[in-house]
């Protein structure tokens, strides 16, 4: 208050002459411009002339400041650009994640180029395109994100490949994960998902030169790669059996099968389902001896009910030898119905009738099971039993179809009525 006190002192002396002045004499102001008059009085033309000063005076002020800082305003507009860019790209996030791609690619679009981070934009947008189905937008898109951010081949790239796959363009696909493995060898999405790829493709013996890398850089738990190993595997073996079915018997050579069996990891060679395998294909092939020979080596090793099933349908070169090796087994494992099984169809293959009943007999009491059905119904119809053949026939076909308990004609009153 009291720095404005002298100022208030003067202007009301100021306005108590103006009042006088004007009490005393108006004055007279004439201003002519071209055909314009302009005519007042003097005190009116003061005023006017003090409010167009203080205008004029505002005016210079705000100029000189936007001159002192001309990047105040732009600071000011980019930031406001930046902001609005922000709740584009979060919006448009949202709209990818709720599956409104058409929304969500145009909002991530038109903030891209106020983004702080541009690439996230492009990239997001190339997969809405993409689940739109406008595969050749989504080339454009991924093309403006790798040109917006220095160092982006690779996310570009995986995010390319990722499309591909998508769309089932597996030989794109191939070749751009081929070539970002040749930048980045040890990446692990890289690798898995180049696993993905020759796995829709089919490749299995590729994937199976892949699968060391895999294992070294841990892109999968150890359950996860040890199924994808066991299934690569049975299927490198299924196509190298398959190519040697196509070729004529006696131009085989089992020279391409013995080394995929010995390229084998050792958890693969001990594996029950890989070695099934194997000796299934080696004995349809017609090497039976050489599958016999296996999985008599195996069985000794480590005990497995489907191996000796196997087992007991093999030829092997000495019948007798066989039957001899099964028996030894039997002493460890005398209820077992697979390996009493077996040694039924081995004794069969030594012809030794009686023993071989026995041993069917004595499997299907341990466990009835189809197939010793079928084996014993087939071996007493050859000896002549019929009645015990058809019996057994019979019970296996009811089993099979499961039929319900339902009230039956006793056999001899069915005949007498059939008589009459």
């Amino acid at each position: 208050m009291k720095a404005l006190l002298p100022l208030i002192i003067l202007a009301l002396l100021a306005g108590t002459l103006i009042s006088l002045g004007i009490g005393q004499d108006t004055g007279y102001i004439r201003i002519t411009i071209g055909h314009y008059l302009v005519e007042t009085n003097f005190w009116v033309g003061a005023g006017f002339f003090v409010l167009a000063a203080l205008a004029l005076h505002w005016i210079l002020n705000l100029s000189h400041r936007l001159r002192v800082t001309p990047g105040a305003l732009t600071s000011w507009m980019r930031h406001s650009g930046q902001r609005r860019a922000r709740r584009q790209t979060t919006r448009g996030l949202l709209e990818l994640a709720e599956g409104n791609w058409g929304r969500a690619r145009k909002l991530l679009e038109a903030g891209a180029s106020k983004a702080e981070t541009p690439l996230i934009n492009y990239l997001s947008a190339a997969e809405a395109a993409h689940e739109q189905g406008d595969d050749e937008e989504a080339e454009v898109l991924l093309r403006k994100a790798w040109e917006s951010t220095a160092g982006s081949d690779l996310a570009v790239g995986l995010t390319q490949a990722k499309l591909q796959l998508s769309a089932g363009k597996l030989e794109q696909a191939l070749a751009t994960l081929l070539r970002l493995r040749r930048k980045s060898p040890n990446h692990p999405f890289v690798l898995k998902q180049l696993s993905n790829a020759y796995m829709a493709l089919e490749d299995w013996q590729a994937l199976s030169e892949l699968l060391p890398e895999l294992r070294r850089q841990a892109v999968m738990d150890d359950e996860s790669l040890n199924q994808l190993e066991k299934k690569v595997w049975l299927n490198v073996i299924d196509q190298a059996a398959e190519r040697l079915e196509r070729q004529p018997a006696e131009h085989r050579n089992l020279d391409h099968l013995d080394r995929i069996w010995d390229q084998l990891p050792p958890a693969r060679r001990e594996d029950d389902a890989v070695i099934l395998h194997y000796a299934q294909h080696l004995a349809e092939l017609g090497y039976e001896t050489r599958a016999e020979a296996l999985l008599r080596k195996v069985l000794r090793r480590n005990w497995s009910d489907e191996l000796i099933n196997l087992y007991g349908r093999l030829k092997g070169n000495r019948a007798d030898e066989q039957l001899l090796m099964a028996e030894g087994w039997l002493q460890e494992r005398p209820n077992n119905p697979e390996l009493l099984l077996a040694l039924g169809r081995l004794s069969l293959r030594n012809q030794l009738w009686g023993k071989a009943r026995e041993y069917f007999e004595t499997s299907i009491n341990v466990k009835r099971k189809q197939e010793t059905a079928a084996e014993l119904c087939r071996l007493y119809a050859h000896l002549g039993q019929y009645e015990q053949s058809v019996r057994l026939l019979r019970q296996g076909i009811l089993e099979h179809h499961g039929l319900p308990e339902l009230p039956m004609p006793e056999p001899r009153r069915a005949r007498e009525r059939q008589s009459h």
